[in-house]
């Protein structure tokens, strides 16, 4: 399915939504009837196609261009451009104090001083929270009061609820900052969702689109915009669902994790009935033989948290990025012991 753009310069109008889509699922004698009519309010498609079906008559194609005229409309003011250092990228203000989702590599880490460009141009300074490198989710917290007591903010979603085939608007700034450009939207549908991981859609992005927000046909946010894949039309999205679950510590500022593309790992295997985190085999030339572990070894905490379990250990291990130095403490005959552990990269 080809995803059709929607570029809301100042003066365009959402129409070339239907042209593309007529193009693809329309005949010659549809669209000969479609531009001789005027557009009806009252023409609303069934639930179906909102929800991912293709739009099978002319009532359901001007419904399909009304709805995203609509949310273009409510959504563009939530849509920013963010600069950190020589880093631009995208992001979506989601609460009336200021709080804007972006991708972890966009604000880089805590701390750091962040100029927003919203829709109207305007130039606001913020600052990076917390960053959360794994799945690439990233927090900013606009810094200056609004002039209106409260910021311009989109509704986060649900997106445990995404399907594929469902029909979703990604939205940001393609090739960065540029100015008297308002927000780019574009048209897509979801391809598939990956757990609370990530959201494959078939919205075309490019460099700059990066931490932009994904949304629903109701104008709810359901991701944010991650790696641009090849081609360009197969993309990832972080969930919105990551931003929920892992809100305090975004919110406290907290750096954690590691880049998607590393692989951390330390080499050992537990046993596959046991309850707790005992080493059933630590495999050689990995991190863990280089610190002495041995089997048997119960763990009791890793990099400071304790440890219930051995899924728990892997959990605690996925946190972390390739190289950092953890402290690891094990049960050995009887004896607490703390050891120094380096978190390899399993993709090295």
């Amino acid at each position: 399915m080809t995803p059709w753009r929607i570029r809301t310069m100042r003066g365009t109008s959402a129409a070339v939504f239907v042209v593309a889509l007529l193009a693809a699922s329309t005949t010659a004698s549809q669209r000969a009837c479609l531009f001789a009519a005027e557009p009806s309010a009252s023409n609303e498609p069934a639930a179906a196609t909102f929800d991912g079906h293709v739009p099978d008559s002319i009532a359901d194609l001007k419904a399909m261009q009304q709805r995203v005229q609509r949310v273009i409309k409510q959504v563009l003011p939530t849509t920013v451009a963010v600069q950190v250092g020589s880093a631009q990228g995208s992001g979506v203000i989601i609460s009336p104090e200021g709080f804007v989702l972006t991708a972890a590599h966009v604000a880089g880490k805590p701390k750091q001083v962040a100029w927003l460009v919203l829709s109207d141009g305007r130039r606001v300074r913020g600052e990076t929270l917390g960053v959360y490198r794994t799945l690439d989710a990233g927090l900013i917290h606009i810094v200056q009061p609004a002039h209106n007591g409260e910021w311009p903010h989109a509704e986060m979603g649900d997106s445990s609820k995404v399907a594929p085939g469902q029909w979703c608007l990604a939205a940001g700034h393609p090739g960065g900052i540029q100015e008297n450009r308002p927000p780019v939207v574009r048209l897509g549908r979801i391809l598939s969702r990956h757990s609370d991981h990530a959201i494959k859609t078939d919205c075309t992005l490019i460099g700059g689109d990066s931490g932009g927000p994904l949304f629903d046909l109701n104008g709810k946010v359901i991701g944010v915009n991650s790696r641009i894949g090849n081609p360009l039309n197969v993309n990832l999205h972080v969930p919105v669902s990551t931003f929920r679950h892992e809100w305090d510590r975004l919110a406290h500022g907290d750096w954690w994790g590691h880049a998607p593309e590393q692989q951390p790992f330390i080499g050992v295997q537990g046993k596959p009935e046991a309850t707790d985190a005992t080493i059933a085999r630590v495999f050689p030339g990995t991190p863990a033989a280089a610190t002495g572990l041995r089997p048997g070894d119960l763990v009791l905490r890793f990099a400071g948290s304790r440890v219930e379990d051995f899924a728990g250990l892997q959990a605690l291990v996925s946190e972390q990025e390739p190289g950092q130095h953890v402290k690891i403490v094990v049960r050995r005959n009887g004896e607490t012991l703390t050891l120094d552990l380096v978190v390899g990269d399993r993709s090295n």
